[in-house]
């Protein structure tokens, strides 16, 4: 185990670094939805520019 641990800055595996990856992405999709809905009904409330 140390040895695949030993080439990587984050001390993770690839498995471990693929996983985090995935988990990471579709979070900043989600968030980013959100924030996407958010401003549009804003916008829909008090229209700007």
């Amino acid at each position: 185990m140390a040895d695949e641990r030993s080439g990587s800055l984050s001390g993770l595996t690839e498995k471990e670094a693929k996983e985090f990856h995935g988990v990471f992405v579709m979070s900043f999709i989600g968030f980013t939805a959100i924030a996407v809905v958010a401003h549009y009904l804003v916008w829909a409330w008090k229209p700007w520019g």
